[in-house]
């Protein structure tokens, strides 16, 4: 595995919250909170909570699909646009998709103590979902089931939403579908093309 920025990000993902699983109170200080960024002004949550996770479980589950996804969208990235320029543009998507992730949380919790939610889920939603826009036809596993991209994205807006409505889940659906769509506008931002090939795949 070469050592790229995608690479970077993997590893202090890793280290970061594995050092977090052991000391609560760096978990505390670190996941997102809109009370206390709008209250007692930590900004800062607005993206550390991307490095920590609940668990094991947590982090295998993101890091796994932001390892093979994303180490193809930075590959692609990189050929497209050039090494350097290639990977500016993946760590604006994932540090800004992380950032979107939170929006729609911070509205709706700005003013509930009780709220925290943690880990990269939003950031590593941007990064799925640039990938499926760059590459709709691409072959994925979902679970056990074979799928193309466009599909996975499909089913997923279905189920968050579905998942967000209901509630009660203990998962930030709508920090997923937050990352999601910033995915989706990056791409079409530096690419307007692959909007036009998407639809293409469905004419």
């Amino acid at each position: 595995m070469a050592f790229t920025l995608h690479t970077f990000i993997l590893l202090l993902t890793i280290l970061v919250s594995a050092n977090a699983f052991k000391k609560p109170s760096l978990l505390a200080k670190m996941s997102f909170s809109p009370y206390l960024c709008k209250h007692n002004n930590e900004f800062y949550r607005f993206f550390s909570h991307l490095l920590i996770h609940a668990d094991l479980q947590h982090l295998a589950f993101n890091m796994f699909s932001f390892y093979f996804l994303g180490s193809y969208l930075e590959q692609l990235l990189m050929v497209e646009y050039g090494v350097f320029k290639g990977e500016i543009y993946f760590l604006i998507l994932y540090i800004f998709g992380g950032f979107f992730a939170t929006l729609l949380p911070y509205i709706r919790n700005q003013n509930n103590q009780s709220y925290q939610s943690l880990g990269a889920s939003g950031a590593v939603s941007a990064v799925v979902f640039a990938f499926v826009m760059w590459n709709p036809m691409a072959d994925l596993i979902v679970l056990v089931f074979p799928m193309k991209a466009w599909l996975f994205g499909i089913l997923f807006f279905v189920y968050e939403y579905w998942a967000m409505k209901k509630g009660q889940t203990g998962i930030a659906h709508d920090a997923h579908i937050g990352g999601a769509l910033f995915g989706i506008l990056f791409v079409l931002l530096i690419n307007s093309e692959k909007g036009k090939d998407l639809l293409n795949t469905f004419l």
